[in-house]
């Protein structure tokens, strides 16, 4: 039985279901017995005691939540008998903290195949960057990706549009019963012969749009400037394109402006064009010109290598379930220190899915100020939340509470597993560069793809996603490798997950030895292996309104 069973913490209250256990099962951990009456599916909790009504209950060795009435000792924890709950934190309350740096040197002496840029950085692609200033310019865009992505050998595959044609083709010979009988498409057709690329070394042309830069706060519109500012200095953009309607609240100075606070010296070739100066014709052909010249300069850089202190990895989770914090998260974590250990950065961010944690992470800052940035950037946050009715402790999502993610602070504090053991170097606000190494705390909301952007302007050059239940989401510039908590969900996604953490929960590997093959993996994406999520063209964009965004 205990290899279905696990207690995270020795002081915890709970215990997890590693499996299914059925109503009347008998559960046995540390010579306690347990009778469960109810059963406990897995990834769900029961209390290890009788718990009164606004009792703790405790696992990660931090309370998560109160009783809302009795639990008796064997009984599932419920969104019925648990409210979220979480300890104060302040920086006047810093406790002395200390870790164990685990042994690298193993991997000292290693590299990864990556571009060198003139500011130091590395990156691990080398992209062309085409941008709006304002929603105004998206159609303008997206018909400058048409044409860039067509001719030069960056399209996706048509294999959705043969399906349509021949769909047409049925609908219009009249064989109706023939297009009714076809199956579903499980499967994805044979592989399309990989188009020719004249530009070998430019990895890709990648256009964004939004929906921002006019019409909101000016507060938004030069977050967005300082937001592409970010995206310009990235290690993994070579070049960059601008497109400006030309009366927008995000002007093209507040950009340059903040390109040059993040880079004095920036270099890189840049071109902007304004729509109103003429007409969509001058605009496009003299986009299009100059961004194309911009790809023979770039194609001339070259991988070589740089070592592992060059890599600024990205934490993140989405689509969490209960394994999450068990499997994948804390396999992040020992790939966090890891990282660290060997000069690297790391990102955590996601602050809502902090809460209940903050005091250790404050404990962890290795300076008072640096400890007083991260408290005052959660409050701040948390207030915001809280004024219009959306609290941190709301943050679940229906599917985080279905696979035993039950309270906020529950999935928070599995949520801070991925930063390991390590001191927190440096608090960055959104936008703001990671210049230390180490690892560092980024302040982004916990919606998937706003937090991938904001990892992504803070540097990160790959970004590690764990899940429990599938998400395909990933980034532009930044490759975005997806990290199964479990076996089951690796084999049913295969198009979508990139690394299994499902030994952990089987037993089979420890999550020190998965965590070193997962580095492995990223030495192999950091030097241009493809993920899942660029193999599929998934390029999400979602600038943060620093309105409320959980």
């Amino acid at each position: 039985m205990a290899s279905q069973l696990l207690k995270i913490h020795p002081s915890d209250n709970v215990i997890v279901a590693l499996r299914d256990l059925p109503p009347g099962a008998d559960a046995d951990w540390a010579g306690q017995h347990y009778s469960l009456q109810y059963g406990v599916s897995a990834k769900h909790k029961f209390v290890t005691e009788d718990i009164e009504a606004g009792g703790a209950i405790i696992m990660y060795g931090v309370l998560v939540g109160r009783a809302t009435q009795p639990i008796k000792r064997g009984e599932p924890i419920t969104t019925f008998n648990l409210k979220h709950d979480s300890q104060n934190y302040s920086t006047a309350n810093r406790q002395p903290y200390s870790y164990t740096q685990p042994d690298v040197s193993k991997w000292h002496g290693r590299t990864f195949k990556g571009y060198h840029r003139e500011d130091g950085r590395v990156g691990t692609y080398n992209y062309w960057l085409v941008v709006p200033l304002v929603f105004c310019e998206n159609r303008n865009v997206l018909i400058m990706k048409d044409a860039f992505e067509r001719e030069l050998g960056y399209a996706q595959t048509d294999i959705y549009r043969e399906h349509v044609r021949e769909f047409l083709h049925l609908y219009q010979a009249g064989d109706m019963r023939r297009l009714k009988s076809l199956e579903n498409f499980t499967e994805q057709a044979p592989a399309v012969k990989k188009q020719h690329r004249p530009f070998a070394n430019v990895d890709g042309v990648k256009f964004l749009t939004h929906e921002g830069g006019c019409g909101g706060t000016r507060a938004d519109a030069n977050t967005l400037c300082s937001l592409f500012a970010a995206y310009a200095v990235h290690p993994n953009v070579a070049g960059i394109t601008v497109l400006s309607l030309g009366c927008q609240n995000s002007e093209l100075k507040t950009l340059e402006d903040e390109i040059k606070k993040r880079d004095p010296h920036f270099n890189k070739p840049f071109f902007a064009f304004e729509h109103q100066k003429g007409t969509e014709y001058s605009l496009m052909s003299g986009a299009i010109k100059e961004t194309f010249m911009g790809l023979t300069k770039i194609n001339e850089f070259e991988r070589s290598d740089a070592p592992l202190s060059k890599l600024s990895v990205g934490l993140k989770c989405g689509g969490s379930d209960g394994f999450s914090g068990i499997s994948a998260n804390p396999v992040l974590g020992h790939l966090s220190d890891l990282v660290v250990g060997l000069g690297g950065q790391t990102l955590l961010a996601e602050f809502p899915e902090l809460n209940g944690v903050e005091q250790e992470l404050l404990n962890r800052c290795v300076t008072e100020e640096k400890a007083a940035k991260f408290e005052k950037l959660m409050r701040d946050y948390a207030g915001k939340a809280e004024a219009v009715g959306s609290a941190f402790a709301f943050n679940p999502s229906p599917g985080n509470i279905k696979d035993g993610l039950i309270t906020d602070a529950i999935k928070s504090a599995g949520a801070a597993r991925k930063g390991g053991n390590a001191y927190i170097s440096d608090v960055l606000n959104y936008t703001e560069r990671a210049t230390e190494p180490g690892l560092q705390l980024v302040c982004t909301p916990g919606n998937d793809v706003e937090a991938t952007t904001g990892q992504t302007a803070a540097g990160a050059n790959i970004i590690l996603f764990t899940t429990g239940l599938g998400t395909p989401t990933g980034n532009p510039i930044c490759p975005v490798a997806k990290v199964a908590t479990n076996t089951i969900l690796a084999n049913r996604m295969p198009d979508v997950i990139d690394f299994d953490c499902g030994p952990v929960v089987d037993g089979t590997q420890s999550l020190e030895q998965n965590a070193e093959e997962l580095l492995e993996y990223v030495i192999k994406v950091a030097s241009g292996e493809l993920t899942k999520a660029q193999q599929l063209g998934q390029d999400d964009f979602i600038p943060w309104k620093r309105g409320v965004s959980l």
